[in-house]
Order: structure tokens, then C-alpha cells, then sequence
């Protein structure tokens, strides 16, 4: 059975087109695996912890050596590399907060990248155990930073696929609707390119 893990992290709940925009890709997505199973993880409302100094020690420790509460606290991120390495399809809603993704994202991420669970060391450098999936990743923006002055600005699209790339997700496709700050008209176009691209990627 396949999976799609369907991750939102804009902090908007109503008016969200990166939400809008990952509920288009999920719904597609369903319609063409009527068998498959939907994870639906809002990165804003359900916010995970800030890494601590003390979950820190429990990603280090053997899982042999943890103290209880260590096994307590690593339960949580034990989960989501479950889920992730469960999934086949990654859909992720990233609107840029400050040039970046939100922090709430970037939450999941401490959480999920795992020495040697999600990536391990080797003679040879990093390699990452997350293989054979796909990420869609949706990045919005209320500016145009694909070209331009304010491209060297841009640390959402590159920081994720580059992030992704290290624990081993190499199949990764942006779908970018940016300038939506830029009146109705200029957020018509950009969704409907967007939405352009989803249905292709779907």
C-alpha cells in the first residue's frame, strides 16, 4: 500500500495557499492511489519541542545505554523516523518566513535527521539511509526570488532539497508560487502554476 506523508507548516489556518496547495497535491494524489494511506501532519498546530540539551545526550547514547529518561524522551523522534522511513510520497507546504522555511519545519527536521537512523557516518563522508521516496516540496512567497536582486536571498527551496538530499531523498521537485503578495491577480498566476506543476507531478 502506498503512503503519502503530508506535512503543512504554515502558520496560517485560513488563507494559506501552501496549505491550499499541498491539500490539492494530497487529494490528486489520492484520487490516483484509491488504496493508499494519507499522514497528515500539521507542523503548526500540533508544534513539536525545540531540541534540548537533554534529548541531545538520548540521539547519542546507544539505545542500550539510555537511562529512562532518555528512552522517554527520544520516544517522540523514534516516531517520526518511523514515519517518515514508512512513507513512499512526501508532499511538504513550506511558505518563507524571513528568507527561510518556518521554524516549526525546522523542528521536524532536528527531529527526524538521526545518526544512524535516517543517515550514518562512513570513511567516506555522510550517507543518507532514506532512499527510494519521492518529496514534492511547495515553496510560497510574497516576493519573486527565483531570479533577480533578491535571489541571493532565497535560503527556503535550496536549504530543503539540500537537507532532503542528505538523509537520501534525491527525487525531490519545488513547486514554487511565489510573488502573492504582489495583488490578486499576481496570486491567480502563481497558483495556477503551481497547480500546473502538481498535476504533473502527482
Amino acid at each position: 500500500m502506498s503512503t503519502l506523508l503530508h506535512l503543512d507548516s504554515s502558520a496560517r489556518t485560513s488563507g494559506s495557499i501552501s496549505r491550499q496547495l499541498t491539500a490539492s497535491f494530497a487529494e490528486q494524489w489520492q484520487a490516483k492511489n484509491p488504496g493508499g494511506k494519507i499522514i497528515h501532519r500539521d507542523l503548526a498546530s500540533d508544534a513539536l519541542p525545540h531540541i534540548t540539551e537533554a534529548l541531545l545526550g538520548a540521539y547519542f547514547t546507544p539505545a542500550e545505554n539510555r537511562n529512562a529518561q532518555q528512552a522517554e524522551l527520544i520516544k517522540q523522534s523514534d516516531a517520526l523516523v518511523d514515519e517518515l522511513l514508512s512513507v513512499d510520497t512526501l508532499v511538504i507546504g513550506v511558505p518563507m518566513y524571513n528568507f527561510a522555511p518556518p521554524s516549526t519545519l525546522k523542528t521536524w527536521i532536528d527531529h527526524v535527521f538521526r545518526a544512524g537512523r535516517t543517515f550514518r557516518y562512513t570513511e567516506n563522508g555522510p550517507v543518507g539511509l532514506v532512499t527510494g521516496k519521492k518529496a514534492i516540496v511547495i515553496l510560497t512567497r510574497g516576493g519573486k526570488y527565483s531570479e533577480g536582486p533578491m535571489e541571493a536571498l532565497d535560503f527556503q527551496g535550496k536549504y530543503i532539497k539540500s537537507a532532503l538530499g542528505f538523509i537520501g531523498i534525491t527525487d525531490v521537485e519545488l513547486v514554487v508560487a511565489e510573488g502573492v503578495s504582489m495583488g490578486e491577480e499576481a496570486i491567480k498566476q502563481a497558483v495556477a502554476s503551481a497547480q500546473e506543476k502538481i498535476g504533473a507531478a502527482v
